[in-house]
């Protein structure tokens, strides 16, 4: 069985996230959208939050699941039997961090089982990312463009 982990933190999920899972979906038989626990990292929207968004976003996509751990993702993936992490590029710069994470992520499985898949994002949606959204949010700008219907918050005044 082919089974993904879709690592991040999706404070708030995006369309371009959306975008990477819709297209990763036939290709694998099972994408666990994992949520990682950073204690140092402030989130605008808690971690039962970012869950509702996420099951929201793909309850008809049957092979999509949506869980959440603390640590290594390699780590987290060994636990899951998975082999392979899913990944969206939006710019060079994304290649350039992804890439090394992925040769570290090589690395310290030793026996190189776990691959790192690289999706690019599509081009209408290669600007949005998760910090731009939240700083929208912030200041009660229209976010809701850049996000999946599921991520609905009340603006402030």
């Amino acid at each position: 069985m082919k089974i993904a982990v879709f690592p991040g933190s999706f404070d708030p999920i995006t369309l371009g996230h959306y975008d990477i899972v819709e297209r990763a979906v036939p290709l694998f038989d099972k994408i666990i959208i994992a949520i990682g626990k950073n204690s140092q990292k402030k989130y605008m929207f808690s971690l039962e939050q970012r869950k509702e968004f996420i099951r929201k976003t793909f309850e008809k996509f049957p092979n999509v699941e949506v869980d959440d751990f603390e640590g290594l993702t390699i780590d987290y993936c060994k636990s899951k039997n998975v082999n392979f992490i899913l990944r969206g590029l939006r710019n060079p710069a994304d290649f350039e961090f992804e890439k090394s994470i992925a040769q570290t992520n090589r690395a310290l499985t030793r026996e190189n089982t776990i691959e790192t898949i690289f999706l690019l994002t599509s081009s209408g949606k290669s600007y949005i990312s998760s910090s731009i959204v939240r700083e929208i949010i912030s200041y009660g700008g229209n976010y809701e463009i850049m996000v999946p219907d599921a991520v609905r918050v009340e603006k402030k005044p």
